[in-house]
This record gives C-alpha cells, sequence and structure tokens, in this order.
C-alpha cells in the first residue's frame, strides 16, 4: 500500500479527545457566560404573551365539545385524584405465624373494617416483612453451621 503524504495544513495536528474525562482541563474554563438565554427560556417568553389568548382558544374549544380540549383544561383544573390511605384498627397478632395473619387481614377486609386496597398493603407488608424474617433466619442457621465447622 502506498502512504498518502499529509497536506502542508495538517502538519502538527493533533486531534483533541472526543469527550471530556476526568483529570482532563475543562474545556471551558469560565463556565457558562452569564446571561445567556437557552432555547426553552426563549420560547417560555415568546408564550408569555400569548398564554392568556392561547388559554381562553383552548377553554373555549372545550366549551364547543372538543374532548382533547376538556381533557386537557380539566387536567389542570381538577388532577387526578390519589387515593388516601387512612388508620385502621382490627384485630392483629403480629406474633402469629404468616398466614395467620393474612387470615386475619383477609377477615377484616371482609367484615369491613380495612378497605380492600389497604388491606392488599398490608398484606405486602406482611410478605416484605415474611421475607426479611426468612433472610435473617438463614443468615443465623448459616453462622451457625461455620461456627460449628471451625
Amino acid at each position: 500500500m502506498t502512504e498518502q503524504a499529509q497536506p502542508q495544513w495538517m502538519e502538527g495536528f493533533a486531534p483533541k479527545p472526543a469527550q471530556w474525562t476526568p483529570g482532563m482541563p475543562s474545556p471551558n474554563p469560565k463556565g457558562r457566560p452569564k446571561g445567556i438565554v437557552d432555547k426553552r427560556m426563549k420560547v417560555s417568553r415568546a408564550l408569555e404573551d400569548d398564554a392568556p389568548a392561547i388559554a381562553r382558544v383552548v377553554i373555549d374549544a372545550a366549551l364547543e365539545g372538543d374532548l382533547q380540549a376538556c381533557s386537557l383544561v380539566l387536567s389542570r383544573v381538577a388532577p387526578a385524584l390519589r387515593s388516601e390511605s387512612r388508620t385502621v384498627a382490627f384485630d392483629f397478632d403480629p406474633a402469629a405465624p404468616v398466614s395467620a395473619q393474612v387470615e386475619q387481614v383477609l377477615a377484616a377486609i371482609a367484615s369491613g373494617a380495612v378497605p380492600a386496597d389497604v388491606g392488599k398493603q398490608i398484606i405486602d407488608a406482611i410478605g416484605t416483612l415474611s421475607a426479611v424474617r426468612a433472610s435473617e433466619e438463614l443468615e443465623a442457621r448459616l453462622a451457625a453451621l461455620e461456627a460449628r465447622q471451625v
């Protein structure tokens, strides 16, 4: 293969690394200049003056029956409701086996003392606690076996 000669204007050229890496000098040592307006700010400022007119158009469209406009307006006026957990009281024995605890929660749901969504959260918490207890028990048994072998 023949070697191509570099043009004269490329003599002494060394390409810069593609990205900044730790330990390397900053490509912008002075940082971002103050007062620079980015694209988002330019768009926001441009819309500031027209925002009331745009809102009026969307509201008018909603009043005329445009379902997308209705959805947009309602999402701003009345956001989606989140379920709120409330404190519940029912017979519960935390020392009972896990299956008995779940049965107690199910009985409370069936009797109406606990809402179904709160009951599900309690049962999930019982399951998580059960998994933690199982891993603690396994760890203790493993430590006992290792202590025996030493």
